[in-house]
């Protein structure tokens, strides 16, 4: 087997110079959900691939972590709003701890947005509302996979869609799963980063504080 240090790539040899506009404190509006829409904007604009691609971290109890991938749907001044099965790895934990963590990785503009808060369960009737907006063969997926559950081979997870598209067709209105739905991160802490050359990043950290918020900046 070859050691790392063999391979051709080394990653300790990449670098990028980051040449962006200083994020200054007062350009910053008061409230970061209205930054992040302005930021959001900006990155969907770039045509980025997917720019509502999120991190989701997660943790049990005894804080052992966990992150992976998911989408953003919403988000408004009550928080950022994603759906999953609530069985999945990430709905249990988020049942027993509802301390979580965002990232947006908005590499090619040299920003990310990372957010820090607690999860709630948004209420059916908003669930419902997305459902029926996703397309035919997404809603049936939410029935076929058991998220983070073992299965036995891809196969099984096909047969399953096929028995539920023959059971649903298209056209039909497929019902919401009861253990799928969507999870709402209310804030209390959001960072807004910007990459610079030799590493002199802007880093511009709001902390909720009582009903406002505080705007702080933080070294690179």
């Amino acid at each position: 087997m070859a050691r790392v240090t063999d391979m051709d790539l080394d990653p300790s040899t990449m670098r990028k110079q980051y040449r962006s506009e200083i994020v200054l404190e007062d350009s910053l509006d008061e409230d970061p959900m209205r930054q992040f829409a302005a930021w959001f904007g900006q990155a969907a604009d770039s045509h980025l691939f997917e720019p509502n691609a999120m991190v989701v971290s997660t943790a049990t109890p005894d804080g052992r972590p966990s992150s992976r991938t998911v989408l953003l749907k919403a988000f408004d001044d009550r928080g950022f709003v994603f759906y999953t099965n609530y069985g999945s790895r990430k709905g249990r934990e988020l049942d027993a701890n509802p301390h979580v963590a965002l990232l947006f990785p908005w590499h090619p503009i040299a920003r990310q947005v990372i957010v820090m808060g607690r999860a709630e369960r948004i209420g059916r009737d908003e669930t419902a509302a997305y459902f029926r907006s996703r397309p035919h063969g997404s809603q049936l997926g939410a029935w076929a996979s058991e998220q983070s559950r073992v299965i036995a081979s891809r196969a099984e997870l096909d047969r399953r869609y096929a028995e539920l598209a023959a059971r649903h067709p298209e056209g039909e209105q497929v019902p919401v799963p009861p253990e799928w739905g969507g999870v709402r991160v209310v804030p209390h802490e959001v960072e807004f980063w910007q990459g610079h050359e030799n590493r002199l990043h802007d880093r511009l950290h709001y902390v909720r504080d009582g009903e406002k918020w505080r705007i702080e900046r933080l070294c690179p």
